[in-house]
């Protein structure tokens, strides 16, 4: 299957970590979670608080971040972990814009990369599988900056594009096509809630500064999709497309 593959093919890969936002220290980050209580966040009480940690226990509904919207430029880092078979998503611009939270291997959207862990789903997918096992802890971070988005997983940046560039044209279409607006600016950033078990903790953002740079990586590649992935894929995107115009 096209998930077993994804994740083998992408167990030699240089960490490029060092490489980007070196200079930053935890001073420069705030923090979004307290550890303790659900101080500047909403949700319908089905996420509880364990040991520091954000977690998502039964069915209710996503966890929002009210005590501000996101910034038009930001860079987000967390520590996400998930159970068996999970899917999740961590929403950091207005409508459907969501970092994916996923177990890869045993979760039925892990055939399409495109749907895959650290993707922007049903638009970008990361380069590589960098994913944990289900049950162990991943860390992320979110960059934006103007028109360039990073997506990094475990210390290694898996996707890297500017949304401007009209060789991603058809990618940020099909985003669109779901709900999604990469344009957009000034909405809530927010934990799905899917139906399974996820965990978060250490939440913190910081604004960018104007004058830090964040170039795209040109050697970027998202992994591709082929197959019976593919298939359904379309299938989706004409159901929707169906659903607009009637």
């Amino acid at each position: 299957m096209i998930k077993i593959t994804f994740s083998i093919l992408c167990t030699s890969v240089v960490c490029f970590e060092a490489t980007a936002n070196a200079q930053t220290t935890d001073a420069d980050f705030t923090s979004l979670f307290d550890g303790k209580t659900f101080a500047g966040w909403e949700h319908a009480g089905n996420w509880v608080i364990e040991d520091d940690v954000f977690y998502r226990k039964e069915n209710g509904g996503s966890l929002t971040y009210t005590a501000s919207t996101v910034p038009d430029d930001f860079e987000l880092r967390f520590d996400w972990k998930v159970s068996k078979g999970c899917n999740s998503g961590v929403y950091y611009r207005p409508g459907q814009v969501e970092y994916q939270i996923l177990d890869n291997m045993h979760s039925p959207y892990g055939e399409n990369a495109r749907q895959a862990a650290a993707s922007i789903f049903f638009c970008m997918a990361p380069s590589r599988d960098a994913t944990k096992p289900f049950g162990e802890w991943n860390t992320a971070r979110i960059l934006c900056k103007g028109t360039v988005i990073e997506h990094w997983l475990n210390g290694e940046r898996v996707l890297s594009f500017d949304y401007a560039d009209r060789k991603w044209a058809e990618y940020v279409k099909l985003l669109d096509i779901r709900g999604g607006d990469l344009t957009g600016r000034g909405g809530r950033l927010w934990l799905q809630d899917h139906g399974q078990d996820v965990w978060f903790r250490s939440l913190r953002w910081r604004e960018i500064p104007i004058d830090e740079r964040l170039t795209a990586d040109p050697a970027f590649k998202p992994y591709p999709v082929t197959g019976t992935a593919l298939t359904k894929e379309q299938a989706r995107v004409k159901r929707m497309l169906d659903t607009k115009k009637n």
